[in-house]
């Protein structure tokens, strides 16, 4: 079966730890990232490895926010490869602003215009990206999108303010994508993960505290790992998965039932 994936947002983190449980289980891969020219060899070693699993791998270093780079790069798919559509569509974009709203410090506090770029690169992009891939017959009978939010939707983390509100944005489009592409036999989750030690998790103020209180808090004695959310990810692949539509699925743990 040629199975492929739209990994949008792999160049770490869950995007790449997915990438590489789906290549080991027979899925071909276009990988959509963002990398300085600095870390490019780090990301084409990681690339090198997935492709030993016998899998094809296209790769496009581009802004995935930007509509006119999404065209093209599925116009370069559409003229360069087999694929016919995709099975599995994951958006793991990453990219806002860390600042609080308001503070008594002279320190930088949010903007209407951070707000907007947070909430479009992490909730409303998702919607860019569906209407582009419809637009180019990429969406597939029976195939699905999967998108990531985190605990910090629901929770105070200094700075994360910005991104707490696309999160809780993308919980809500999730929801309603998940019934409207329903007719198109298209289905939509979305995964809350654990704390997860990630390169963006350590972007944000006092990630260190954060790592070591998901560390004591979780009922199974660790944090969450990519790795975790890979496997979840790869579970949703599977036909047994067919009637999972809709939901905030928590891949933590149970680390949102300890407070």
């Amino acid at each position: 079966m040629n199975k492929w994936a739209l990994i949008i947002g792999g160049s770490s983190g869950m995007g790449l730890a997915t990438s590489r449980k789906l290549s080991k289980n027979g899925f071909n891969l276009v990988i959509i990232h963002r990398d300085r020219r600095s870390l490019l060899p780090i990301f084409h070693k990681n690339i090198e490895e997935i492709k030993k699993n016998g899998i094809q791998v296209l790769t496009f270093n581009i802004d995935g926010t930007n509509k006119e780079k999404i065209n093209e790069s599925l116009n370069m798919i559409k003229n360069q490869s087999d694929i016919v559509s995709f099975d599995l569509i994951l958006h793991a974009i990453s990219r806002g602003n860390l600042k609080p709203f308001v503070s008594k410090k002279e320190e930088p506090t949010l903007s209407k215009q951070d707000l907007a770029l947070t909430i479009d690169a992490m909730s409303i992009n998702v919607l860019t990206w569906l209407k582009e891939l419809q637009k180019h017959y990429f969406l597939k009978k029976g195939g699905q999108l999967i998108t990531l939010t985190s605990a910090g939707s629901n929770r105070y983390w200094k700075g994360y303010g910005a991104v707490a509100m696309a999160k809780s944005s993308l919980e809500i489009l999730s929801k309603y994508l998940a019934i409207e592409l329903a007719p198109f036999g298209f289905r939509v989750n979305c995964i809350n993960a654990g704390i997860t030690d990630t390169p963006s998790l350590r972007f944000i103020p006092n990630h260190e505290h954060l790592i070591e209180e998901a560390s004591k808090r979780n009922p199974l004695g660790r944090m969450t790992q990519p790795e975790d959310i890979a496997d979840a990810i790869y579970l949703l692949t599977l036909p047994e998965s067919n009637w999972i539509n809709g939901n905030i699925m928590f891949v933590d743990g149970g680390e949102h039932l300890m407070g």
